[in-house]
């Protein structure tokens, strides 16, 4: 897939060097330029660097520009790749750089095509184990908070709100053996690879998550949750919901 407006010189320049160093055995374009329709005239070109162990970083022939308006590049060895963005690396943070990613240059025979494409999803075991973990950290947030509302703190109460969303996201997509976008790319994902569900539409999705975000607002929340909770239950999670017992009646809108 190419970028989704035209490569800067810069850009092209240090693919052809990279892609000529017998050190380098992969390149992965990521971000906005990986995604149709996100970049700007402003993005520069996600770019990682793949080395053969035992090799620099940067290899002298390509040059040492990690950084520019243009290029952000990030150097891995082989074995430092292989786990980058995986559970208990450092770095798991980075994941969803995979998602959607273009691989540029693979000179290990579709190894680095197919740890990319690990990276990009989440396997059945740890879908499962995620789901239970986030969606028991998104229940406190929103039990937190709705306690705060009856309680008439709702400053406080919109702070534990707002912190329930990440992990209502990354449960909704784990849910789905997907890894939660960055929020930047939220509602490109949802528009251009939807969930499937009609409840997790972008135009449904989104707007229930700003009125939360906003101001924390309880009928919002209540409402989402009710849907999450059909879901998972759904999905054979219901021991997770199950073990809050009555405290998910708090939890439920008014009318359910």
């Amino acid at each position: 897939m190419p970028p989704s407006i035209d490569p800067s010189p810069d850009f092209t320049e240090f693919v052809a060097r990279a892609s000529s160093s017998p050190d380098v055995v992969g390149l992965v374009l990521s971000g906005s330029r990986a995604r149709p329709g996100m970049a700007t005239a402003r993005s520069d070109h996600d770019l990682y660097v793949i080395t053969a162990d035992g090799c620099p970083a940067l290899p002298p022939d390509i040059g040492d520009a990690r950084r520019t308006p243009t290029l952000d590049v990030m150097p891995l060895t082989l074995s430092r790749f292989r786990v980058h963005g995986l559970p208990g690396d450092p770095c798991a943070w980075d994941r969803y750089a995979f998602a959607h990613s273009e691989v540029l240059l693979d000179r290990l025979g579709g190894t680095i095509t197919r740890l990319v494409r690990e990276k990009a999803v989440l396997d059945g075991l740890e879908a499962h184990h995620l789901v239970r973990a986030e969606l028991d950290a998104y229940l406190n947030s929103l039990h937190r908070s709705v306690k705060s509302h009856r309680d008439g703190r709702p400053a406080l109460a919109h702070l534990d709100a707002a912190e329930s969303v990440p992990y209502l996201l990354t449960t909704v997509f784990a849910l789905h053996q997907r890894v939660r976008p960055y929020n930047k790319y939220l509602l490109w994902e949802l528009e251009n690879h939807p969930l499937g569900p009609p409840e997790w539409a972008a135009d449904v999705l989104v707007p229930q998550l700003r009125r939360i975000v906003a101001d924390g607002e309880l009928a919002a929340q209540r409402a989402l949750f009710a849907t999450v909770e059909r879901a998972v239950r759904r999905s054979g999670h219901a021991s997770v919901l199950d073990g809050w017992g009555a405290d998910l009646d708090l939890l439920r809108p008014a009318d359910g």
